[in-house]
């Protein structure tokens, strides 16, 4: 039966040669094709010249560009076919459907990969593998199906049994199952990437929320997929309940810290008291906030060390915000000057001196006030606030005593360092020669 489909077509086509309706053919399948590919080629320039397209949007853009080619030209084939077959034969047409129907089903099958799996730009070694596997299946099942053999491969994996307890399932409706499973899941995927996408651009929601609301999103349509996909093919939901049974016992007794971390991530972005951005502090861990995931938060050090807490030691533990209702940060420097200094003069060169710097802030005025009196001189301690804690906090104390030792150099106040005197109280008795030194002298 393969054989006659092949023959079939073969004769199919050479029968063709001689149709005058050949030129129709070439030319609606010519015409589609420049059509589609300059389609394509518009939509992307487009992209590239829109300047309001960057980043992640810019790469979904471009990648949908190159299904855009041979979708338009499955459709213009398909509309072509339908118009010709009233006149001439399409047998040519026919064949070229199924091509470029494969060549859109890579397209948009490498178009949802990239816009999960490589949702930044940087597509990774393992998409790439995938991508060309999945492509060499495609092609494969092109060259099956045109020349017949599909329908011969499908019934023989279809009268392969398999014994699984007491059901009995087929080696065809296995690979069924797998592919509308994966199929499903990656469609779930897409939609999840694409709804956090379109959250994280709406301005008027608080950041924390549009994290919440997309990662929801995501876990709800994974959910809703993996089910359906269950129900097609053809498993009782019911047994989701000795699963849910099973997982509520592994939870209570070992993965209740996983739990607890998972349940803390979510109670971090709905009450707000982290957001992505805020300088904060937690045990001996401080930095910038530049992730805040399901089970763990990351921390940029201002060094360039990232550090990955467990959400649970953010609800659970003292944290230090800095950012939480304001982004003032005081700090303090002190310096010691000589007991004969002008005290009120120096007090005030210290102020104006830390005026100058650019990050000290000027609508808080810094504050120089008199600490104590030490032991080599007066303790000055001088207060200034900032409010770009995220770009460090020793560069702009640096900066301020700078600013006070050119100050204090400029005007004639010096520094004391500690000084010590020691004094011998009575008369200094005789040196008592070492008994060596004796022996050395008696020897002379």
């Amino acid at each position: 039966m393969t054989q006659l489909r092949l023959n079939r077509l073969i004769d199919d086509l050479l029968g063709d040669l001689g149709d005058p309706g050949l030129m129709w053919q070439v030319g609606a399948i010519a015409l589609s094709i420049l059509l589609g590919w300059g389609l394509s080629r518009l939509l992307r320039s487009w992209v590239r010249g829109d300047d309001t397209h960057t980043g992640v949007r810019r790469f979904g853009m471009e990648s949908f560009g190159r299904v855009v080619g041979p979708l338009a030209i499955v459709c213009l084939l398909a509309l072509s076919q339908v118009v010709l077959a009233r006149w001439h034969h399409v047998n040519l047409i026919k064949l070229a459907l199924p091509i470029f129907g494969s060549l859109a089903v890579i397209r948009f099958v490498f178009y949802l990969l990239r816009r999960v799996f490589a949702r930044h730009g940087e597509i990774g070694a393992a998409v790439l593998t995938f991508e060309k596997i999945f492509q060499l299946v495609v092609w494969v099942a092109f060259a099956l199906y045109i020349t017949g053999y599909w329908d011969d491969i499908y019934r023989y994996l279809d009268n392969i049994v398999l014994h699984l307890g007491k059901n009995k399932v087929t080696v065809a409706e296995i690979l069924q199952a797998a592919v509308s499973v994966v199929v499903l899941l990656v469609l779930a995927m897409w939609a999840g990437a694409a709804l956090e996408e379109r959250l994280m651009h709406v301005e008027t929601l608080h950041s924390n929320l549009r994290v919440v609301m997309a990662r929801v999103g995501r876990a709800v349509l994974i959910v809703i997929a993996v089910l359906f996909s269950l129900n097609m093919v053809g498993i009782d939901l019911t047994v989701l309940s000795v699963f849910g049974g099973a997982l509520g016992v592994g939870l209570g007794f070992g993965l209740q810290k996983i739990a607890s971390n998972y349940v803390s991530g979510f109670i971090i972005l709905l009450d707000r008291s982290l957001a992505i951005g805020d300088m904060i502090t937690v045990d001996k861990f401080s930095g910038r906030v530049a992730r805040i995931n399901t089970r763990y938060t990351v921390l940029a050090g201002l060094d360039g060390v990232e550090s990955i807490v467990p959400n649970e030691m953010l609800v659970s533990g003292v944290v230090q915000n800095s950012s939480l209702t304001s982004k003032y940060v005081w700090l303090g420097t002190k310096v010691s000057v000589a007991y004969d200094t002008d005290l009120d003069f120096a007090l005030k060169l210290l102020e104006e001196a830390a005026a100058t710097v650019p990050r000290v802030l000027t609508e808080r005025p810094p504050a120089a006030t008199l600490l104590a009196f030490g032991a080599d001189g007066l303790e000055l301690q001088l207060g200034f606030w900032i409010s770009d804690p995220e770009n460090g906090r020793g560069g702009v104390t640096s900066d301020v005593n700078r600013a006070i030792w050119k100050a204090l150099k400029d005007n004639q106040i010096s520094v004391p360092f500690p000084q010590r005197e020691m004094r011998i109280i009575g008369s200094i008795p005789p040196a008592v020669p070492l008994p060596e030194m004796r022996q050395s002298g008696d020897e002379r």
